[in-house]
């Protein structure tokens, strides 16, 4: 994913530790708001390990990479495809017309462009529906859609963990 003329890969160009995670981590279950949206929080999002497959620039564009998606707790796997509203921070990405139609949504502020690179399970690509939304980058905002688990390739480099298909923006939290 190009951000600010940059690719942001998360950790693809790290070597696999030897003691690679494995899916079993301890996960809280969300809640469902009021209209039967899970609630899902970074901290459940967030909660395992999980170290992206290296990027191999000589592999067959042919063949599916690697994708890494053993390393997701099954109950992670299982909120894919459902209604669901997440809190974080914007990171925009694409805009049209003054209006923010893709963003990251990211854990927190400090991640990406002005501290270290987030780990791949720690943002959320946003992708608006229908127009687009105000900016808002220094406050934390809640997205109503559905969420989408998987591994996300652009141009051969993984992108994310996480998508959603964003229908509304609810309350601002700051």
């Amino acid at each position: 994913m190009l951000l600010g003329g940059a690719v942001l890969r998360g950790q693809d160009a790290a070597a696999p530790k030897a003691d690679a995670p494995k899916a079993d981590a301890v996960v809280a279950a969300p809640t469902l708001d009021d209209k039967g949206y899970l609630k899902l929080g970074f901290e459940q999002l967030a909660s395992y390990s999980f170290v992206p497959p290296a990027f191999d620039p000589t592999a067959n564009p042919n063949v599916k990479p690697p994708t890494g998606e053993e390393q997701i707790p099954p109950v992670v796997k299982s909120w894919n495809g459902k209604k669901a509203v997440v809190t974080g921070y914007m990171v925009p990405v694409k805009m049209e017309k003054g209006l923010v139609t893709e963003f990251l949504l990211m854990r927190n502020t400090m991640a990406c462009c002005f501290g270290t690179v987030p780990n791949m399970n720690e943002w959320v690509i946003v992708k608006m529906k229908k127009g687009g939304v105000q900016p808002m980058m220094d406050v934390p905002v809640q997205f109503f859609g559905e969420i989408k688990i998987g591994a996300m390739f652009e141009n051969g480099y993984m992108t994310g963990l996480y998508e959603l298909e964003c229908e509304r923006m609810g309350e601002v939290q700051g």
